[in-house]
């Protein structure tokens, strides 16, 4: 939706992030926009025409896994350093402007992954009300080579084990160098010396917010839209309604939503979308009863990425006759199909590593419609992560049952089915899950954990159930904590309710007969459970 990044672009101070391929780039954007920056992100290999687009009021270097040391690799584009802005440099990109203004990075040394402290030898202007002079702070490693000569101009600030240059600086310059990665949790102080960065040395304002935001995109959409006629898929998760709701204010009954009822959405789901937006907010709502035609497509179906390839294709056949039947009214066919991509979504689709994002977001239609349906995609969080959709569906006034629910990963239940989708296991499914998420809300848990679901498992195993021998299915509950999903960790259920929810999804899901718990954490980089 250019019109809106062009809206965006005229009204605030912009952080251009250099994406070397790390695996929390977009970790490095979460924190400055949390700071009230607007940022985005480029690879490097467009990194020098993005400059040019965006015109920043400052520059990021992300971390990423090639070796400044080998033939070919990446580079900062040269302009960024000719231009006099503030420059940020994470790990690999510390290492690069070493490479490229004149300073030594070495392989074959200590490696450090992970946990590592930092001592302050001198003061800097990132380090400004957050670390001293003689102090050792807890930061996060990730890192083969090291750089061992500085450029000229520059000195060390910090130093660790097996980095003597963790922080190192041309202060006149306003180039600012670090080996760990701030951005991370796992680095307590990191979104302060971010926010030093992009304030007290990049001297940017604090102007991004949702409320800013949702002028800039009615007006932006009203542009783009005019007097034409829009179509928005509705899923029934925070991302459409969000969506749905901020269209509907920009453009009134030009919208119409259409709501697949796939038949793999939790039990409930389809009757609070319909309430909502048909009673709460009066809006246009076509509500598609297409269960056979989906599930249909899938039974028996058992890997996981042809399921989300069936489920997109059968999307757009869905939204392309709905929007056939609509033209038949006399007002014309939709010109626009509205859906609520997030920028995570576009940067993982344009991801010049060619990693997991290629599969990951098969289902959605990043990329544009086919040139069969004649419509253009209006996508008004384009620009935003998912907790900046949360800050925004507050903002419109989006009741907090939507804007607080979980996200629901994959295209509905079929891909917690693990192996062939049945009918019947969808539906044994479907009851263990609504059970979980009961218990969950009954003992006051739901609002302290980012996301918990179940998943049906393909192993069946031999239970005994009073008198009775049984050969049902295993569930596994799985819960997590997170900020924005790029890194997790399990919740720390005590085992009282874990005991309560598993003897309840036992006793009340015929089909079941044993429930395991998930302790997985996630680590950075993998974008969604599986």
């Amino acid at each position: 939706m250019n019109d809106l990044h062009e809206e965006i672009r005229r009204h605030h101070d912009k952080v251009l992030i250099v994406d070397f391929g790390s695996q929390v780039t977009q970790l490095i954007a979460r924190r400055v926009r949390e700071a009230g920056v607007y940022c985005e992100i480029a690879p490097y290999q467009s990194a020098a025409s993005a400059f040019d687009l965006i015109q920043p009021k400052a520059v990021i270097l992300s971390g990423g896994p090639a070796s400044v040391t080998e033939p070919g690799s990446p580079r900062a584009p040269q302009k960024i350093f000719e231009s006099g802005l503030p420059i940020l440099a994470i790990c690999y990109g510390q290492q690069t402007i070493a490479a490229q203004l004149g300073g030594a990075v070495e392989g074959g040394h200590a490696a450090e992954f992970g946990r590592a402290n930092v001592e302050v030898v001198a003061n800097s202007a990132l380090f400004d009300g957050v670390w001293s002079v003689g102090g050792a702070y807890p930061v996060w490693m990730s890192h083969g080579d090291r750089v061992t000569a500085l450029p000229e101009g520059f000195t060390v600030k910090a130093l660790s084990e097996n980095a003597p240059f963790a922080v190192a600086s041309d202060e006149r310059r306003r180039i600012f160098t670090t080996q760990f990665h701030p951005e991370v949790a796992h680095t307590p102080d990191g979104a302060k010396l971010l926010a030093n960065f992009v304030h007290k040395v990049a001297g940017l304002k604090s102007d991004w917010t949702m409320a800013a935001f949702r002028g800039e995109a009615v007006k932006a959409i009203r542009e783009q839209v005019g007097q034409g006629r829009v179509l928005c898929g509705l899923s029934g998760g925070v991302d459409s309604a969000v969506a749905a709701v901020l269209i509907h204010e920009a453009i009134g009954e030009n919208l119409t939503c259409v709501f697949v009822d796939h038949g793999m959405l939790r039990q409930g789901e389809a009757e609070q979308v319909v309430t909502l937006f048909r009673d709460h907010y009066n809006i246009p709502l076509v509500h598609v009863q297409a269960q056979d035609l989906f599930i249909g497509a899938l039974e028996g179906e058992a890997d996981p990425e042809t399921k989300r390839k069936i489920i997109g294709r059968l999307f757009i056949e869905t939204f392309d006759a709905e929007a056939k039947k609509i033209a038949a009214d006399g007002r014309g066919a939709p010109a626009f199909l509205a859906q609520g991509t997030l920028y995570p979504d576009v940067i993982e689709s344009v991801s010049f590593t060619g990693g997991p994002s290629v599969t990951i977001k098969s289902h959605h239609n990043v990329g544009g419609l086919p040139e069969r349906m004649n419509m253009k995609l209006v996508e008004p969080l384009r620009e935003l992560f998912k907790d900046e959709v949360r800050a925004l569906g507050r903002e419109i006034g989006l009741p907090e049952a939507f804007v607080a629910r979980h996200p629901f990963p994959g295209p509905g239940l079929a891909i917690r089915c693990p192996g062939g989708v049945t009918r019947e296991k969808l539906e044994i499914l479907r009851k263990a899950d609504a059970v979980y998420l009961d218990e969950i809300h009954k003992a006051g848990l739901y609002d302290q954990i980012w996301q918990a679901f179940a998943v049906l498992l393909p192993v069946r195993t031999v239970g005994v159930m009073g008198d009775g021998r049984t050969y049902d299915y295993v569930v596994a509950l799985r819960a997590v904590t997170s900020v924005d999903g790029m890194t997790a960790d399990f919740f720390p259920y005590d085992m009282n309710f874990l005991g309560r929810a598993a003897t309840r999804i036992i006793n009340e899901v015929k089909g079941v007969n044993r429930v395991v718990y998930d302790v997985t954490s996630k680590p950075p980089g993998t974008i969604e459970w599986e």
